[in-house]
């Protein structure tokens, strides 16, 4: 057994055995449980910023897309089988789904909104990034990815997330002022 089998097993060895832990990883698992909180943050960033939210709520929302197609064409690439497709023995708790596994998914389109948001409020790193850690290991818990799919996941995510980010806060769309480390006068 390799080290990704290994910790494999030892987060999937924990389905089934607690209900409310299943419970709970399955709910982190499905998108539409993020519908209503992202209708809440796109009303309250209209509401106090309605020039960043009309927008940077297109813009994610674009490249959630974006990430989510980059990810599916990855996978068709790397075309890595899934856990449950290959390995006995495993706790299976919502089918094993239809697409190859890496990278995962939820843990690209996620850490793609963590990233956006931490770069254009770093306060929202708090909640957003403890969301993406529960995510990705629900995907493990659950029997639909390896260890490794959610670390690739994560990492295309926070890079797309964090550019994408950077540049729509420096480029000056949001209104904000920006200034770099060559527009400082040093006075003498």
């Amino acid at each position: 057994m390799n080290w990704d089998e290994i910790l494999f097993r030892a987060i999937n060895d924990l389905a089934g055995r607690f209900d409310f832990l299943d419970w709970t990883m399955y709910e982190f698992s499905q998108e539409s449980n993020l519908f209503f909180p992202g209708i809440l943050l796109v009303g309250y960033w209209g509401w106090t910023n309605w020039r960043e939210a009309r927008i940077a709520t297109p813009g994610l929302a674009a490249l959630i897309g974006l990430s989510d197609l980059i990810g599916g064409q990855l996978k068709i690439i790397i075309d890595r089988a899934r856990p449950c497709q290959i390995l006995a023995n495993i706790h299976e708790l919502v089918g094993c789904g239809g697409t190859m596994s890496l990278p995962s998914n939820h843990a690209v389109n996620s850490s793609t909104a963590a990233a956006f948001l931490q770069m254009l409020y770093p306060a929202t790193a708090w909640i957003t990034w403890p969301l993406v850690v529960i995510i990705g290991i629900s995907r493990v818990y659950l029997g639909a990815h390896y260890v490794s799919d959610v670390l690739g996941g994560w990492i295309l995510g926070t890079l797309l997330g964090a550019s994408i980010g950077f540049m729509l806060v420096r480029s000056g769309w949001l209104g904000r002022v920006t200034t770099s480390p060559t527009n400082y006068v040093r006075e003498q």
